[in-house]
């Protein structure tokens, strides 16, 4: 019989890996259990362990498990990993084969609808992970993983930025709007999905702020600004959360689930907002040397384009 372990053991070193190394298999063949395992390596990706045969058979999973039957996502076939693998979470040294963090993102039992060498379709049943996934051999290590059956998640939305229209004065119902600096810089809408935003492109400093998402989708509204001398991105809007579209929702909900996510970094901040009373953030304004401040009705969902609910008033 083939050591299923060889290859494992072949690339780490006990004395220098918290990872466990066993001799041998696991003796009790024939589990139905799976670990999904979030990995900040040298790229964030996700590692799908599925049970058979004593060890841990296993994918990397760049952008995680699809949550839409129209997309499939890259799954790098990888060595076998020992049934402790289950629970494994902790540091793996720098240095070492896999380096950096992982944890336990979900676990759970599967079901086996097919096992072949170039296809295995499963029905995962964990708290995070549902539902049923086909991977299928491309080329080489290289597979796909596509999800079977509806999507489980809200689209993305793919909108334009809300734009504020210019008033002289702040509005006299002030009760009915929050009120923002208005930075002077450019509005940049970032969308993370996978921990990965294609603004990075642009701005490689945002691949950091999209890492810390792990799996979280989002779609963020901010205005690249520069400060002190450094570029900064203020954060200011949410317009898609953990699978839910919010562009329909109140200001008030997108404004209280972006302070949740408590985003503040060496590049980016979360825009400070006050309600009700314009004077003092207009006065503030003008003092800092900002070019004025925006009033954002309470109410209004996100409307793409310039938008009445949105006032920019001059310092």
């Amino acid at each position: 019989m083939s050591d299923k372990l060889a290859r494992y053991r072949s690339k780490r070193d006990a004395n220098r890996t918290p990872e466990p190394v066993p001799d041998v298999p696991a003796s009790t063949p024939g589990g139905d259990a799976f670990v999904i395992q979030e990995h900040h390596a040298r790229s964030l990706h996700w590692d799908l362990r599925l049970e058979r045969d004593g060890v841990l058979v296993s994918w990397a999973v760049p952008k995680g498990l699809p949550a839409d039957p129209a997309t499939n996502h890259l799954a790098v076939h990888t060595e076998d990993h020992p049934m402790e693998y289950l629970t494994f979470h902790g540091e793996i040294p720098s240095g070492e084969y896999g380096g950096g963090t992982m944890t336990v993102w979900d676990t759970g039992t599967y079901e086996t609808e097919k096992w072949s060498e170039r296809e295995v379709k499963i029905v995962l049943h964990g708290r995070r992970a549902s539902g049923r996934f086909v991977l299928f051999r491309t080329r080489g290590d290289n597979w796909m993983i596509h999800r079977m059956g509806p999507a489980v998640r809200d689209p993305l939305p793919s909108v334009a930025p809300m734009l504020p229209v210019e008033r002289a004065r702040p509005p006299k119902d002030a009760a009915a709007y929050a009120f923002e600096f208005a930075w002077g810089g450019r509005r940049l809408l970032v969308p993370v999905e996978g921990g990965r935003t294609e603004a990075a492109g642009e701005h490689p400093w945002l691949r950091e702020l999209a890492e810390s998402f792990g799996s979280r989708t989002a779609v963020l509204d901010g205005e690249l600004a520069t400060l002190g001398g450094a570029e900064l991105l203020v954060l200011s809007d949410l317009l898609y959360d953990d699978g839910r579209s919010l562009v329909e929702e109140p200001y008030t909900v997108r404004r209280a689930a972006l302070e949740a996510l408590d985003l503040t970094g060496p590049h980016w901040q979360t825009a400070p907002s006050w309600p009700g009373d314009p004077g003092p953030v207009r006065q503030a304004a003008r003092e800092q040397g900002l070019p004025g401040m925006l009033a954002k009705r309470l109410d209004s969902p996100y409307e793409p384009g310039p938008s009445e609910a949105w006032l920019f008033i001059p310092s």
